[in-house]
């Protein structure tokens, strides 16, 4: 048995933060040099935007979220680095977020079952944190100790859904990627020519970011079993 944990625990965090490790080094790696193209991730955002007659999406700098399309705001909002910045990972990640405000002007409906989820997941979420704070109390003033069964919905409700969520949004991500992005560089010329090739490994790791969240809400499951377990 021993030998078996000291197998899969490494393996397991190597599954866990593996992807997440992947996504971060691949869009450092591009984010230089910073000054590889004249415009920034803001203003190609801007002028793609207007040139498919989205004029009423704006573009915003992300203040606490990473790079993301807003759909109720109707915002394609840029971490601060890629909104002002000029390299081949701001211009890249740019077009990934334009390319959902268009699968949103176009009525995408993977786009539109993801921020169904979103909302549910959200509420579920509440739900479940406000359980993992009032079982206690309740046990307290009860003097009797709450079942297992609620101790794992709360947790579930609070990590899993989140699991769920970043699993299922993949194949949006995936077509933002390489179903709007992509051509819309190749076809408009934006890049260097020698740039499509690494481009394309920034918009795996764009599309791959949701994976790498996802797994890191399984593994906070996965802890969440072990300590109910005890």
């Amino acid at each position: 048995m021993a030998r078996l944990l000291i197998i899969l625990i490494p393996l397991i965090f190597l599954v866990t933060y593996g992807p997440g490790w992947w996504v971060r080094r691949t869009m450092e790696k591009y984010s230089q040099p910073a000054d590889r193209y004249g415009g920034t991730g803001g203003e190609l955002a801007r002028h793609l935007l207007n040139q498919r007659g989205l004029h009423d999406v704006s573009v915003e700098v992300a203040e606490a979220q990473g790079d993301h399309y807003d759909p109720e705001a109707r915002a394609v909002r840029l971490s601060e680095g890629n909104y002002h910045g000029r390299s081949l990972t701001a211009v890249t990640v740019a077009a990934h977020e334009v390319g959902h405000a268009i699968q949103h002007a176009e009525g995408y409906a993977p786009l539109r079952l993801r921020g169904e989820l979103v909302r549910w997941a959200a509420s579920g979420q509440r739900l479940g944190a406000f359980l993992m704070l009032a079982i206690p109390v309740i046990t307290i003033i009860t003097r009797h100790p709450a079942p297992g069964a609620m101790f794992l919905l709360a947790g579930l409700l609070s990590m899993g859904l989140a699991a769920i969520v970043h699993l299922v949004t993949l194949p949006t991500e995936l077509d933002a990627s390489f179903g709007r992005a992509m051509p819309i560089l190749r076809d408009g010329g934006y890049l260097h020519d020698t740039d499509y090739g690494h481009a394309e490994r920034i918009l795996k790791a764009a599309a791959y970011t949701y994976v790498a969240q996802s797994l890191m809400s399984l593994l906070n499951i996965w802890a969440w079993l072990r300590f109910l377990r005890r």
